[in-house]
């Protein structure tokens, strides 16, 4: 059975500035599948509506995912054969979609003076509409017997298997050139999107802004983090969703100061069969940070004493 949350907090950067949340996050639970799903607003100034982006980027993802699943018995006996096909129809299909509702709103709401007066006649000229809602986009999708992704732009995308490791199976390396943002809204949107797949069976996946990245001193600590937040859903899910919403609010505020989406799906099978593997790996997490922190503070009391010498 799956389970999952979802939540999008404003930074305070964005509070203090009087900026409405650029992102937005959301989750599906099915008796066949989970979707976890969050999307950042480019913060730009030709991004000025980045915010609906963002929100018609996740409805895109979740409206694509249930189309596919039309005829569920169908899809999974189809999709592990096909996936690399499938995946990039699903990834087409929702950049068309996502661009039907920017297209859709644009109507309803045409830009007013107030969002033109941050631009000379001949600046707002030269932006195309769809850069009015660029965002960035991540989706993981949990079957029932397999598991993929999609990512375009900066955000992390975390995976737990049956191992009980936390692994980035689409780590972000952006392929863009120097100075374009690799966004839903771009023309060659398509050829910018990341993707993994895999049939092990999965105990959690959690897709977030980079927010929440930037707001730890290391990968480790992000990945480490996952592992926790997976280890604690075993006791009490509903209870402890609430204390990581409010940790990612906290860290918001206190952070980096930016918006943060986190969405989560998990298996409560896979969470409750692996509960001890789960705090084993916590502990060995706390063990092998501590030893880097002591080997780190030994450097660093060698470097010092080499310099008075």
């Amino acid at each position: 059975m799956f389970k999952g949350f979802s939540r999008s907090v404003i930074g305070a950067s964005h509070t203090k500035s009087g900026i409405v949340c650029q992102d937005s996050s959301s989750h599906k639970i099915t008796d066949y599948y989970a979707v976890a799903v969050v999307a950042d607003g480019h913060g730009s100034k030709k991004h000025f509506r980045s915010n609906m982006g963002s929100q018609f980027a996740v409805e895109a993802v979740i409206e694509t995912i249930d189309k596919f699943y039309g005829d569920p018995e169908e899809f999974e006996a189809n999709f592990p054969k096909n996936h690399k096909m499938i995946v990039r129809n699903i990834e087409k299909q929702v950049i068309a979609l996502w661009n039907k509702k920017a297209s859709d709103h644009l109507k309803a709401n045409p830009v007013t003076d107030q969002e033109k007066s941050r631009f000379t006649p001949e600046e707002f000229e030269q932006i195309s509409p769809e850069s009015y809602y660029g965002s960035t986009l991540i989706a993981g999708i949990a079957g029932r017997s397999f598991t993929f992704g999609i990512q375009i732009g900066d955000g992390s995308f975390v995976a737990i298997f049956e191992d009980g490791i936390a692994k980035m199976p689409m780590e972000y390396d952006e392929s863009a050139p120097a100075n374009v943002t690799a966004s839903i809204c771009n023309a060659n949107a398509a050829s910018m999107f990341k993707s993994f797949y895999s049939e092990k069976p999965f105990i959690s996946m959690f897709a977030s802004t980079d927010g929440l990245y930037t707001s730890f001193g290391s990968e480790r600590d992000f990945l480490d983090y996952h592992v926790i937040i997976t280890s604690q859903l075993a006791s009490d899910a509903d209870v402890f969703k609430d204390a990581v919403i409010k940790n990612i609010t906290k860290r918001s505020h206190f952070g980096t100061e930016d918006d943060i989406s986190l969405s989560c799906v998990f298996s409560a099978e896979k969470i409750s069969e692996s509960a001890a593997l789960l705090t084993q790996r916590v502990e060995e997490n706390k063990k092998t940070a501590a030893e880097k922190k002591a080997e780190l503070k030994k450097t660093m009391e060698k470097q010092r004493q080499s310099l008075m010498e």
